[in-house]
């Protein structure tokens, strides 16, 4: 465990502004989840090339092809509709509300829709560009006048300085933005056609695998593959690009060969890994295992080419997101014609990733000098980043004043997943300690709360995590399941100084 000070200037350069402009694209994606899950359900479900009409074939003219939007219903059922509009708005609005509140949110939608309107496809990149940048340039308007606004008169300047900014946005979206947003979404199209027509999709695990040890999982995928992926859902009826990123099956093969292979608490807490990131779909729970012996990064490549593959190869995709990337939301979304290859493509990526994996870790031999558990090579790690992982690190530089340690916080890039296990497997040993009067939450990383005593994240993220609460004394861990450190945590919250309120 490293702790910082909260006087420790932050670092992190490169790596930490690309994770934070990642998780900005993803953060306008990941609230609106629920809302592809539904579009994908509906699409699976009603489309002509659909459950029902395939098991059961339905007259052009019945339910089934009103809600689908096919047949004497062309266009007008949910699913054209949901993907033209709904989505991107939400979009939209999402991206200009976590730069400008509701009123943000509000320009960004406004704005959205001119982009929308202006061209024929559907308009996730134009929403991703257009409803942040109407709750920015509200912001900035706002801050103008300021303080300036005669008393009475703030109503009626908010509401008309909004609508009349939106709409210009609009007019700028659908006349300028649009054929830009265009030509730029039409030649990610052809590159992604170009890779699967040229059989090199496989070859993006070279650049996804390592990104997603890295926390920019959520980034690749909803920032990137979602949109692309559900414009090419509109097209064809599936896509393979949902699959690029959400397998899990590299990740399955890789705790596999720690569960066979790997020692010390590594090798103890593979299984339950392995149940929780095939079945929960919480990928991050692995990294820790990679990033503990990064060569390991060549069997998820290897895997994860393997999955791409046999996607590939039998043609197959998902209908929306696997989100989260379980083996349950995979097959739910899977298109009708695709769960065969869907499933080898899972099985062959584990495979591969546990054979690579078993032969990186020896086959479960000890080298000379090779620590037998997690902890000592999550220390050996940080040792090589320059970070020391020890209590008295901990502690360095400042000290737990009476009464701080009342409120901690698991942070992680979406706030869900990994965090909430890891303040689930806390909060049990504080309350087995007897403790009261502390509170242990999980949020993501975007909206940390600068008031917390004490922020608790993996280490790639601890430098955003000062960031956004520099107050607070800050905890990294290799590990949210089994971190050797929690036992010490509990102790220094229950110790006298901890007690006094």
């Amino acid at each position: 465990m490293t702790a910082i000070s909260p006087s420790t200037p932050a670092t992190g350069g490169a790596r930490v502004a690309v994770q934070r402009f990642g998780t900005f694209l993803s953060n306008m994606v990941m609230p609106n989840i629920g809302a592809f899950i539904a579009w994908g359900l509906i699409t699976a479900i009603f489309i002509k090339v659909g459950w029902i009409n395939v098991l059961s074939p339905q007259p052009e003219d019945g339910w089934v092809a009103a809600l689908g939007g096919w047949g004497a219903f062309d266009g007008k059922g949910i699913v054209g509709p949901t993907i033209t509009y709904l989505l991107p708005i939400l979009i939209g609005y999402t991206g200009g509300k976590n730069v400008y509140g509701t009123r943000g949110g509000v320009v960004g939608a406004i704005a959205t829709m001119g982009v929308i309107t202006g061209t024929s496809i559907p308009m996730f990149m134009g929403a991703m560009i257009m409803g942040p940048l109407g709750g920015w340039t509200m912001k900035k308007l706002d801050a103008l006048w300021e303080h300036k606004i005669r008393p009475g008169f703030e109503m009626l300047v908010n509401n008309f300085s909004a609508g009349i900014w939106a709409g210009i946005l609009a007019i700028f979206g659908f006349f300028f933005m649009s054929p830009i947003v265009t030509a730029i979404s039409n030649a990610a199209g052809a590159a992604v056609g170009f890779l699967v027509n040229t059989g090199l999709l496989p070859l993006t695990s070279i650049l996804i695998e390592p990104a997603k040890v890295l926390f920019l999982n959520n980034a690749i995928n909803h920032g990137i593959l979602t949109p692309l992926g559900t414009q090419q859902v509109a097209e064809v009826g599936k896509s393979v690009l949902f699959l690029l990123e959400a397998n899990p099956g590299p990740g399955l093969g890789l705790l596999l060969a720690y569960m066979f292979f790997g020692k010390g608490a590594a090798k103890a807490s593979a299984p339950g890994a392995a149940i929780i990131h095939f079945f929960g779909g919480i990928h991050e729970i692995y990294f820790p295992y990679v990033l503990m012996k990064p060569i390991l990064i060549l069997a998820m490549i290897a895997g994860g080419m393997t999955g791409v593959f046999i996607n590939v190869l039998f043609g197959v995709g998902l209908r929306a997101p696997a989100a989260p990337g379980s083996v349950f939301a995979v097959y739910i979304q899977t298109a009708t014609d695709s769960y065969l290859g869907v499933t080898l493509a899972m099985l062959g990526s584990a495979a591969v990733s546990m054979v690579v994996a078993s032969l990186l870790l020896g086959f479960g031999k000890k080298k000379d000098g090779e620590d037998d558990d997690l902890a000592a090579a999550t220390a050996e790690m940080e040792a090589l980043k320059g970070k020391k992982s020890s209590v008295s690190g901990f502690l360095t530089g400042t000290t737990a004043p009476a009464g701080a340690i009342k409120n901690i916080v698991f942070a992680c890039d979406a706030g869900m997943g990994s965090s909430a296990m890891g303040a689930s497997v806390l909060r049990n040993k504080i309350k087995a300690a007897g403790i009261e009067g502390v509170t242990v939450v999980n949020q993501a990383i975007a909206n940390l709360d600068p008031k917390a005593d004490l922020v608790i994240t993996q280490s790639q993220l601890t430098d955003r995590a000062r960031h956004q609460a520099p107050d607070a004394i800050h905890v990294s861990v290799e590990n949210f399941m089994n971190s050797p450190r929690y036992d010490e945590v509990v102790e220094m919250v229950s110790s006298p100084a901890a007690e006094k309120a």
